[in-house]
């Protein structure tokens, strides 16, 4: 057989083809609303630039979206998400192909396209869904580690594109043993599996399988495309959004300033606070739970889990969208707090955040956790005068010291006693200085700290500097 000649015959057994484009209108509206719904809502956040330097932003999605790189970190859930994600994209384009050549004509499932592509690797990426599947349910079923959020829904997602796959290769396999393919050992899960149903079944009962198998296919595809905006395959959109959306200027934990000459208040106690990006932040999260599983504070057992902070959030603000809406209208209305120990946000864990940013740097979806903790410890402290007691004589020695060591007896400059040493401040031009060595109040007031100071200063003029 020449392999020119290739090919099999489009939607083979099915009639009324039709009837398929007109279900996919209720699904394109279905799974439409609620991407739009989604949007409805973070356009209600705070305005923020971050639609600028197109080509960076564009660079970081090809790295973290397409390449997976952080995804890649865990070994085991790297794998098994490479898995699923490259076969959905595989599948994707064999199925828009098929779309083509019977919606348009062109022939483009033949020859060696037809055999190696459309055939030999859409099999192929088609079985590691299923394994990367298995895997996914390995870990969330048996393995159970702890970081992990354990919901109906995620099991269901699994159990739906499970069985998509599965009957993908029934239909395969059925199509291959019915019309006895000279191409099919191409297809090789598909050929496998044709041979048992061959010697079990007879042709018109494959073609029956097949007929209503393919509806059955159909209809679970469209139905999970439409249920799928409203669970958290919703991030298949809103992770890559959100990483091209990334604070660019030092993602791995910069924090907005605060103009005092112009802020009507300070910091964030409600959802209308936010910016449109906080907005999606929340919806982008995965629960994958990377975030909780670096955090300091959590690994020491304390209450703090930048998870659960954004996932609370993420509830209140879908429970809340009308109030939302109310106060981005100026209309009259409260802003529901999102600090409270029967809320979002616990001011307890606030509190235990030490802003290393490792859920920043771990997040595969570059959701912004540090600020917004931040921002709520801002309001606290700004608005509220609420803070740890343990706190009390670092602020108070703020306010009337400018520094945060109430029992020292040190001036800033005292540590450099002896030093042939510039003070900046007493430089005629202090922007003639190329290099400033900014000691800090550590440095500069802490005893233990100020040999440690005296030392590089010495080193760094022995070096010329």
């Amino acid at each position: 057989m020449n392999a020119a000649e290739a090919t099999r015959e489009i939607l083979w057994n099915i009639s009324y083809s039709w009837l398929m484009y007109a279900l996919l209108v209720p699904t394109a509206l279905v799974a439409g609303f609620g991407i739009f719904r989604k949007y409805r809502i973070w356009k209600l956040g705070k305005p923020i630039l971050r639609f600028d330097r197109v080509g960076e932003r564009t660079k970081l999605v090809l790295q973290h979206g397409l390449g997976q790189q952080r995804t890649a970190r865990q070994s085991y859930a790297g794998t098994f998400h490479l898995m699923i994600f490259t076969g959905f994209i595989v599948l994707t384009i064999a199925t828009t192909v098929v779309a083509i050549q019977h919606d348009f004509g062109l022939q483009i499932m033949k020859g060696s396209f037809y055999l190696y592509f459309q055939s030999f690797i859409v099999d192929v990426f088609g079985a590691l869904v299923m394994i990367g599947v298995g895997l996914a349910a390995w870990r969330r079923w048996k393995s159970r580690p702890k970081q992990l959020v354990y919901t109906d829904e995620a099991t269901w997602i699994l159990v739906i594109i499970f069985i998509i796959s599965l009957t993908g290769f029934f239909l395969e396999a059925w199509r291959i043993a019915a019309t006895d393919d000279p191409w099919g050992h191409w297809s090789p899960v598909g050929f496998l599996m044709s041979g048992g149903f061959d010697a079990l079944l007879s042709d018109s009962e494959m073609q029956a399988l097949h007929l209503y198998g393919w509806w059955f296919h159909l209809t679970l595809v469209f139905g999970f495309i439409a249920w799928a905006p409203y669970t958290k395959m919703a991030h298949v959109v809103t992770a890559p959004l959100n990483i091209f959306t990334a604070n660019l200027d030092g993602y791995g934990g910069s924090l907005k300033r605060i103009d005092f000459e112009t802020a009507e208040s300070f910091g964030v106690n409600a959802l209308a606070d936010f910016t449109w990006k906080d907005l999606l932040d929340l919806d982008a999260c995965t629960e994958c739970g990377r975030c909780t599983a670096v955090c300091p504070a959590n690994t020491v057992g304390k209450a703090l889990s930048p998870r659960d902070i954004i996932l609370d959030l993420r509830n209140l603000m879908h429970a809340s969208e009308a109030a939302l809406r109310s106060v981005a209208a100026a209309e009259p209305g409260e802003k529901s707090p999102i600090i409270d120990d029967d809320s979002a946000v616990r001011a307890e864990a606030l509190w235990q955040c030490t802003t290393c940013a490792a859920c920043m740097e771990a997040c595969p979806v570059f959701i912004e956790q540090m600020p917004k903790i931040v921002d709520a410890r801002r309001y606290l402290v700004m608005e509220e005068a609420d803070f740890p007691e343990e706190l009390m004589a670092t602020v108070t020695s703020l306010e009337q010291r400018g520094h945060p060591f109430p029992g020292t007896s040190f001036s800033r400059i005292d540590w450099a006693e002896g030093l042939d040493v510039e003070i900046l401040g007493e430089m005629e031009d202090p922007a003639e200085a190329e290099i400033v060595l900014w000691v800090g109040c550590g440095g500069a007031l802490v005893e233990r700290n100020q040999s440690t100071v005296r030392a590089l200063a010495q080193l760094l003029n022995e070096a010329g500097i």
